[in-house]
């Protein structure tokens, strides 16, 4: 059973890590639910999220179409 350190860390079973799919550098989310605590990965955003909307209304399908 993990202790909680003096910097009030724990350690996160390997088996746990495992099933959420997460190592060094990935982020975890807290869900509180009365007394219980939910761990989950963080979703990293789609990549292209910070493109979205930069080619204008209107011109992605002319773009999408000179790509091909």
């Amino acid at each position: 059973m993990p202790l909680l350190t003096q910097k009030a860390q724990v350690t996160i079973p390997k088996n746990v890590r495992k099933i959420l799919g997460v190592g060094p550098g990935d982020e975890v989310e807290f869900d509180l639910r009365g007394r219980t605590i939910i761990v989950h990965k963080k979703e990293k955003p789609w990549v292209m999220e910070k493109y979205r909307g930069y080619l204008g209304q209107g011109k992605t399908k002319n773009v999408m179409q000179e790509l091909r």
